[in-house]
Formats: structure tokens, sequence, C-alpha cells
């Protein structure tokens, strides 16, 4: 896959993800957490079991039981247990990765520049996604209702500007859009 398309994926999925979070925040924050907690606890049961199904006959000295395997499945099935305690962490989490992902398209932006002219008006909405995320990380609680509906609405923005970056700036393959 070509470097360039790989904007173009993460643009359509963030616009999907966008959606879901616009049309069903509630539920989508409790499946959110509830997906995290199965990417801890599966490689955490493959660690275990591995360990408890190795070829013990051909080895020398015995390894140690995979701790991390441990502590992995541990938190994997607490995230899915209890997800509504994480909820909080949750937003804050949400809040960094809206700054993070503005910053980025920023200097993906200012990068750009080197090419190919930039019109001002492509800051705008890396702009804003960014200030949503500093709002999300400096109010949390007084927006945690509302939190995953604007979440939506920025990522569905960063989803729709990412595909605009894509297609404006697709003749250079030297340029990293993503």
């Amino acid at each position: 896959m070509r470097r360039t398309n790989i904007g173009i994926l993460r643009g359509v999925l963030a616009i999907i993800l966008g959606v879901v979070l616009i049309m069903w925040p509630e539920a989508a924050i409790i499946y959110m957490i509830m997906v995290i907690g199965a990417c801890f606890l599966l490689p955490g049961i493959y660690s275990i079991v591995g360990y408890f199904l190795r070829n013990k006959e051909n080895e020398v000295t015995s390894p140690m039981f995979p701790l991390d395997g441990l502590g992995s499945l541990l938190l994997g099935a607490w995230l899915l247990i209890m997800p509504h305690f994480f909820v909080n962490i949750l937003m804050y989490l949400l809040g960094a990765v809206l700054v993070l992902a503005g910053i980025q398209q920023i200097a993906t932006l200012i990068r750009a520049r080197k090419w190919s002219i930039v019109p001002y008006g492509f800051y705008v909405l890396p702009s804003l996604i960014l200030l949503v995320g500093i709002l999300i990380l400096v109010y949390p609680m007084d927006v945690m209702a509302n939190t995953l509906t604007v979440f939506g609405v920025a990522t569905l923005f960063y989803g729709v500007n990412e595909l605009i970056n894509w297609y404006k700036f697709r003749k250079r393959d030297y340029i990293q859009i993503d």
C-alpha cells in the first residue's frame, strides 16, 4: 500500500468512529473500554497458556512465570468486568488523543508548505481539534456528558480534514500525509 493511501484509510476510519460516537455516545464509551479490556485480556491468556503448554523436555532451565501476561490478563478482566470505573480515565485519554491529532495535522501542513501553497483555511480544523482536546483535558468532568459527542464531532472533522489534505497533496508521493 502506498504511503498516501494510509491517509485515506485513516480518514475513513475516523469518519466512521466519529459517526458512531455521535449517534451512540453512552454505549460507545462502555464498548470502547471493553474492547480495550479484550486487547489486554487476549495476549495475557495467550502468554499464560503458552507458558503451561511449552515443551518442557527440551529446556535446560525453566523460564519464569509470565508475570506481564498475568498483569495483562487481570487488567483486561478488570476492564471487561468494571468498564464504568474507567470512564473518567478515558476522558483524559480521549483529550490527549485529540491534542496529538491536532498537533500532527498542523505539523503535516507546515511540512507541506515546503512543496505546495497551503492556504490558512487548512489550519482551521486542526486548530479546532487541538482546542477541543485541550478543553477535554482541562474540564473532563464538566463536559463528560457531552465529551464523546464532542470527541465524535472532532473525530469526524479530523477524518474529513485528513481526506481533504490527502486529496490536495496526493500528487507529491514524498510528502508524508500520515
